[in-house]
């Protein structure tokens, strides 16, 4: 990662400073403006596969659900702010989102049915302090997608392979569920998902 800026900002001022029709992506880290590194080929694969599954399943089961273009976090403390590489939003729940219409700002976890994270050298943001404040927010469903299997050892076990870590709103806390390689992926948010994670690494390539 690369800091935009050192001063330390509220989410208030990062979302002031944020560059209109910005080709760049910032987050807003404990008060730390940070520029998000740009997406790999294979990131953009799996991600843009990702939300392509995603939108057909929306739409299959006729859920009020939809995946926005643009969309910023706001966790219950005023240091950080989030965009997820996938966000499915509640239509039903955003209509409640104070920040919503005229800024794109979610502030409410029960408004969010899935937030994807897909694994870089920042690995420690998805696995410590974004679970953290999802967990805190009450984010339903939050996975970590480590199509190459950069996560410490503690997280994905050892030796280290490619791993979804799935994390389900149980009674307040997260409770975690991994797949790797022909594992179907079990989704409480997209219960009709008929995918293996290999299927997510790969993009949707289907391997002879």
């Amino acid at each position: 990662m690369v800091q935009a800026l050192t001063k330390l900002v509220t989410f208030d001022e990062f979302i002031a400073w944020y560059p209109e029709n910005s080709e760049r992506r910032y987050e807003l880290h404990d008060g730390v403006i940070v520029e998000m590194p740009k997406g790999t080929g294979q990131h953009s694969e799996v991600s843009g596969f990702l939300n392509i599954e995603a939108g057909i399943l929306c739409r299959a089961a006729r859920l009020p659900y939809f995946l926005p273009k643009e969309c910023v976090l706001k966790p219950d403390r005023d240091e950080s702010g989030y965009e997820p590489d996938v966000i499915v939003l509640d239509r039903q729940q955003v209509i409640n989102e104070p920040r919503w219409a005229a800024e794109s700002i979610i502030t409410m976890g029960s408004s969010v049915r899935l937030a994807v994270e897909f694994v870089s050298t920042n690995w420690q943001t998805d696995y410590l302090t974004k679970l953290r404040d999802y967990e805190e927010m009450g984010i339903f469903e939050y996975w970590i997608v480590d199509y190459l299997g950069l996560g410490g050892r503690r997280y994905i076990g050892n030796p280290k392979q490619p791993t979804i870590s799935v994390y389900q709103l149980v009674e307040g806390e997260y409770e975690l569920t991994q797949f790797r390689g022909g594992d179907r992926i079990k989704s409480a948010a997209f219960p009709e998902l008929n995918l293996t994670a290999q299927q997510v690494f790969d993009a949707g390539i289907i391997n002879e």
